[in-house]
């Protein structure tokens, strides 16, 4: 009896780990696809936005994966020419942060927005969600350039039918205890302000609501 009851405990054990697996192989996939500020620029892997938007999103009932597809210093058309190898491993939902190097660079806002739209409009070929994070111009950057800037990410919202989180670094930007000491990328609280404000709006693209 107690070979059968100990050789019970063992094939439950076994089996457990595999049951972890294949949990989280069938969870669906999220790509956070953008720059810096998805990449975790300055911090440990682990405390990066798409870490935490994982952990956050399973605190709230969605057991997803969010893979990791941010590079420092991307621009829009950085991400555009990366697109199809992010979409590699087919995900549920894309999340687009793209955009802020272009501002800082003073790309013209129409090149950006039409990077933006080549990759919403090649998600929606195929059949992939979306969430489009906002960003806004750099005050420094002139009044011409701010208004053409900022208004381009709910012109492809509608345009593309997708939702928009209006600014991904809303609470955070231009607060000094949320950002690193360059003032641009956020820290570890930072990074918590800008996942428990937008993991709602995950949480509703990825179930395929606005």
């Amino acid at each position: 009896m107690l070979a059968v009851i100990f050789n019970l405990f063992a094939a439950m054990a076994l089996a457990f780990p595999y049951a972890e697996r294949a949990g989280a192989e069938t969870a669906p996939l999220i790509v956070a696809l953008g720059d810096s500020l998805t990449a975790g620029y300055g911090l440990p892997p682990e405390q990066a936005f798409p870490a935490l938007l994982e952990a956050r999103l399973k605190a709230i009932g969605v057991p997803a994966r969010v893979q990791n597809a941010g590079v420092s210093g991307d621009t829009s058309a950085g991400g555009r020419a990366r697109l199809a190898w992010a979409l590699a491993e087919r995900p549920a939902l894309v999340i687009v942060e793209l955009g802020a190097n272009d501002a800082l660079r003073g790309i013209e806002p129409a090149q950006t927005e039409a990077n933006l739209d080549a990759i919403l409009t090649e998600l929606r070929r195929r059949d992939i969600k979306v969430l489009l994070a906002g960003m806004r111009a750099p005050p420094n950057m002139g009044r011409d350039f701010a208004g053409e800037y900022d208004a381009l990410f709910p012109r492809l919202a509608a345009k593309h039918g997708v939702p928009l989180y209006p600014f991904f670094l809303d609470g955070v930007a231009g607060q000094p205890a949320l950002n690193q000491p360059d003032g641009i990328h956020p820290n570890l609280k930072g990074v918590e302000v800008i996942v428990e404000r937008i993991a709602p709006h995950v949480k509703r693209a990825l179930a395929g609501a606005g």
